[in-house]
């Protein structure tokens, strides 16, 4: 998916498809803070990006596990 996903795109997937795109962004993040460090990094706002996608997906894997536990 693309950056800045939105709420309601995410909300449709799995929870096996929001882990792969948990664990993608994870690594990017990683890549992200990597660049930082080296001064590589051109683009600094991708990282705020990444973090809010992250905790947007963590937020609905959230939701579907407390109705799921319903």
């Amino acid at each position: 998916m693309k950056s800045k996903q939105r709420f309601a795109d995410l909300r449709v997937l799995s929870t096996d498809q929001l882990s792969d795109e948990l664990l993608k962004l994870k690594k990017e993040q990683f890549n992200l803070r990597f660049q930082r460090a080296t001064g590589q990094l051109e683009n600094t706002s991708r990282i705020r990006v990444i973090r809010r996608d992250i905790a947007r997906i963590k937020t609905i894997a959230a939701r579907q596990r407390d109705a799921a536990a319903k």
